[in-house]
């Protein structure tokens, strides 16, 4: 897929994660004891060949570029192509900051304008799943397609109050879309992700912006679909849409059945984040653990069972941590107790404090926390 270039937009709604965004946008939120959610869709591009990655990122993006810096574990540190920040346009309205994406779209068409490759696949970040791009060139290509997007039908698990839903007849043509659905259960959920000629996406980001538009979904893709011949290709494999605490939640307690966990990080290539180097885990003769992922440089002396716990946790002993997530450098004194917890960096819960929320509704420490 040399002839195809990357474009991740991040301009998304930072909040529905609350605490876990305050500091950073939602692709550079911690996720599976050592990963950022951003990780999966970038992965997912570079295994698929794909060597020319943008990313329209929002307002407070130090943290992302703390972690991805110039690319080098994606492969992306490259004379030619590689990997390209595309900070928010600052256009300014009586109103205040204009921030829905089309605008800034048409503020980095030139670098869209001069890249090479001849197709675009665009995506958001906070889909979670591990695929394979290529698969659904090639059914862009064999249908002739103006434009491809990806989709997978629910589960039922779901709440699809924010997703844009789809309709599909027979031979996979899109006749219909619909964000914010009423009918919150069931559908075939817009993945975000769509395949066109770059050429196309230059007409749409132009001819939205004369006329005043301002939204690529509602804009560019809804308004557009019965002028436009495109399809839906779907996707058959595990997906987590995080657009709430209680789906983040959901996704990383997913991970702890080891199918999923094989699913996500492996199936169809690694899923790669920045490498920090550090001692392994230390288990004293105290430590009781089950069911757990847990990083290096972690000391447990407790116990944890159904969690995950990012690099550098202390679970003191007599401690017990019971379907959480506690990120990174956080510290569980003795005898307390957490459950159905999720711990934000550098959180510290003192001997005897017992935090619980519920299954569905997830207690959330904010960061540097003392309690």
């Amino acid at each position: 897929m040399k002839d195809v270039m990357g474009i991740i937009n991040l301009m998304e709604n930072e909040g529905f994660l609350k605490e876990l965004s305050y500091y950073r946008p939602v692709a550079a939120v911690p996720t599976g004891g050592r990963y950022r959610i951003i990780d999966f869709v970038l992965s997912n591009m570079v295994n698929s060949g794909i060597r020319n990655v943008g990313i329209i990122t929002p307002q407070k993006y130090r943290s992302l570029l703390d972690h991805m810096g110039r690319g080098k574990e994606w492969d992306l540190d490259r004379k030619r192509d590689g990997l390209f920040f595309l900070p928010p346009a600052q256009i300014h309205y009586p109103m205040g900051i204009y921030r829905w994406d089309l605008r800034h779209f048409c503020s980095h068409l030139d670098y869209i304008d001069f890249s090479r490759q001849k197709y675009v696949i665009i995506s958001g970040s906070n889909m979670i799943c591990n695929l394979d791009y290529k698969a659904a060139f090639r059914f862009h290509q064999e249908t002739k397609a103006d434009m491809t997007i990806l989709y997978k039908v629910s589960t039922g698990r779901e709440n699809l109050a924010h997703c844009t839903v789809i309709e599909t007849e027979d031979d996979g043509r899109v006749v219909d879309m619909a964000m914010n659905p009423v009918d919150r259960k069931a559908g075939k959920v817009f993945m975000e992700m769509a395949i066109m000629e770059k050429s196309l996406l230059v007409d749409l980001i132009n001819g939205c912006a004369s006329r005043g538009d301002c939204d690529f979904v509602k804009d560019g893709l809804i308004k557009n679909l019965h002028k436009l011949k495109i399809y839906g290709y779907r996707h058959q494999g595990y997906l987590a849409y995080i657009d709430s605490i209680q789906s983040y939640y959901q996704h990383n307690m997913d991970l702890l059945t080891p199918e999923i966990g094989q699913e996500l990080f492996f199936k169809h290539g690694v899923i790669y984040t920045k490498v920090a180097d550090g001692a392994p885990t230390r288990y004293k003769e105290t430590a009781k653990t089950q069911n757990a992922l847990v990083a290096n440089e972690c000391v447990i002396e407790g116990t944890v069972e159904n969690s995950i716990l990012f690099r550098g946790v202390k679970i003191h002993k007599g401690a017990c941590v019971r379907n959480s997530v506690i990120m990174e450098s956080c510290v569980v004194e003795e005898d307390a107790l957490l459950e159905n917890v999720i711990s934000e960096k550098q959180v510290v819960v003192t001997r005897g404090k017992h935090l619980k929320g519920e299954k569905h509704y997830p207690l959330v420490i904010r960061k540097r926390t003392v309690i």
